[in-house]
């Protein structure tokens, strides 16, 4: 009996499932990464467009991530210094009620109940685009 063993298969297969994983890989980041872009446009067309309906200005704020909460503080006609719980770290916790309170304002703006102030927090891909194009309820 030879104790020499002649396997049928190449020294490539794992550089080629290394290859195979990295095509995946990139091939998932490229999906998420669209996806991400396409809700990050949404949310911003969403807020630009509640800011012409609220008269408010700069509207274009929306599309720069720190100024879309300067745009979001001056719709719900809140004091600019509310920026600090979103911007600084332990602080921010509080900024997570003052979404809350701050969408609320905005869909009462929008001529809503809070409800729906409530629910653009909870689920904004569906109730922010929901709060800028229905038509209003008798918006102020």
């Amino acid at each position: 009996m030879d104790p020499t063993y002649n396997y049928p298969y190449s020294g490539d297969v794992p550089a080629a499932a290394a290859g195979g994983a990295a095509l995946f890989a990139g091939g998932m980041f490229l999906f998420i990464l669209f996806f991400v872009l396409v809700i990050y446009v949404l949310m911003a067309i969403s807020l630009m467009k509640i800011a012409n309906r609220t008269n408010t200005p700069n509207a274009w704020f929306a599309w720069i991530p720190i100024l879309n909460l300067v745009l979001m503080l001056q719709i719900a006609g809140r004091p600019m210094w509310w920026l600090v719980f979103f911007l600084v770290p332990i602080i921010n916790i509080a900024g997570i009620v003052l979404q809350f309170v701050i969408w609320v304002d905005i869909a009462k703006k929008l001529g809503k109940t809070a409800i729906w102030g409530v629910l653009a927090v909870l689920i904004p891909i569906i109730f922010m685009p929901y709060l800028a194009f229905s038509k209003s309820d008798g918006a102020v």
